[in-house]
């Protein structure tokens, strides 16, 4: 069981990496019983690099904060490659008025809950992955 983090060019200001890499395993363990693997890797890039990635993989022409990738072969491993922009986290920060560290851990608890399940395409689907990312940096910082 293992969370990776990675910058790629760019320097995420992500802090406490190893106590991270725990409570994520953790987390997944708390939404998703049976699980005997877990190995998350977490890119931090620009807003270039992850829009080259948006455009080559969905086909999307657009800047994002986050992509996720599901590499699982089972049900009972959580494997992805999560891509975060930290420009895009930075300026989303100032947007909704919190801390950069905060945007940042929201983010990758994000791309967390999109592996153990949680959708956010419809307007129900949003709120309860609000929900969790809430109750995941309530959790955290709270520990």
């Amino acid at each position: 069981m293992s969370a990776h983090f990675y910058e790629q060019e760019i320097q995420s200001g992500l802090k406490n990496k190893r106590r991270l890499a725990g409570w994520l395993n953790g987390r997944v363990q708390h939404y998703l019983e049976g699980i005997r693997k877990v190995r998350l890797s977490y890119i931090f890039c620009s807003d270039e690099a992850l829009l080259k990635i948006n455009r080559e993989y969905l086909d999307h022409d657009t800047y994002t904060d986050i992509i996720t990738f599901d590499m699982s072969e089972s049900e009972s491993e959580v494997v992805g490659e999560i891509y975060i922009s930290v420009e895009r986290v930075a300026e989303n920060a100032q947007r909704f008025s919190v801390s950069y560290e905060n945007e940042l851990h929201r983010v990758i608890f994000h791309g967390m809950l999109h592996l153990c399940g949680f959708g956010d395409k419809k307007p129900a689907e949003k709120a309860e992955m609000r929900t969790a990312e809430d109750e995941c940096l309530e959790a955290y910082f709270a520990a």
